[in-house]
């Protein structure tokens, strides 16, 4: 399967990272009228996104990837620069998580429903909104990337990266939201912090489709598989796991990578 940088196609992979990215939004809105988070569906919920992301990364980016940099290297050393690129991939997000301080990371999962006391609330929900921008700036570009391969790689992978945004989107509405007494800016705020994934897209519209080749190909789609698994397994996992509802976690990462391989066979 090969990237088609087609106006339509590349129209379709922004609008795709835009919903992916403002899913933050349905996170607040979660917040603000339920008493507590059902726990339970977000832990298959995570799990179910993990599955997609790690099928999608090994049985059809990888491959995509092999294939790509098969037209400018031979057998091993095509290997070897895909592989390279996979965990350079883990490495730039590796880096990003090292950088916020662990207190206000978003991929430092913590209870939902807690509640800190007055002043630092606000601040704590500011923080928060910052960060997972910076964050949501690579997945931004990983989720453009894979849109172009085409929809029947894109919505599994856009749905998988709302779900994800969702939890993000709940962290940052909920300390804004009882410090300010505002629903607006809890949403505003929780909204933006998604908006960094459709400028990551454009980043990557900007920068990389006008040297498009090969190779760049290979290296983006190896990239991207490196992101998602990271992803995966620094936040989607233990945040699931974090809910203290193991089995609905593993059947979800399950059900995730049968949706996305019975999916790719169908289609």
């Amino acid at each position: 399967m090969g990237v088609e940088l087609s106006f339509n196609n590349v129209v379709s992979a922004l609008l795709l990272t835009l919903v992916a990215g403002m899913s933050t939004g349905i996170g607040s809105l979660m917040a603000f009228f339920a008493r507590r988070t059902n726990t339970k569906f977000l832990s298959l919920s995570l799990g179910l996104s993990a599955g997609v992301m790690v099928y999608v990364s090994f049985m059809e980016l990888l491959p995509d990837a092999v294939e790509s940099m098969d037209t400018i290297f031979e057998g091993r050393l095509s290997m070897f620069y895909t592989l390279l690129a996979f965990f350079g991939g883990m490495g730039v997000i590796a880096l990003i998580d090292m950088v916020v301080p662990e207190d206000e990371n978003p991929h430092e999962f913590r209870d939902i429903n807690r509640r800190q006391d007055g002043g630092r609330l606000k601040r704590t929900g500011l923080i928060l909104a910052l960060t997972i921008g910076i964050h949501n700036f690579p997945e931004g570009i990983a989720t453009f990337v894979s849109a172009l391969e085409g929809l029947d790689i894109a919505l599994p992978i856009v749905i998988a990266i709302a779900i994800h945004n969702i939890p993000e989107g709940i962290a940052v509405s909920v300390p804004i939201y009882h410090s300010t007494g505002s629903r607006k800016k809890a949403l505003l705020y929780s909204t933006l912090s998604g908006v960094a994934e459709p400028v990551g897209a454009l980043f990557a519209l900007a920068f990389l489709m006008p040297i498009w080749t090969p190779a760049v190909n290979a290296v983006c789609m190896a990239a991207v598989a490196g992101i998602m698994v990271f992803i995966s397994f620094d936040e989607l996992l233990p945040g699931a796991e974090e809910y203290g509802h193991h089995h609905w976690s593993i059947a979800g990462v399950i059900a995730g990578m049968a949706v996305m391989g019975f999916g790719l066979l169908l289609f």
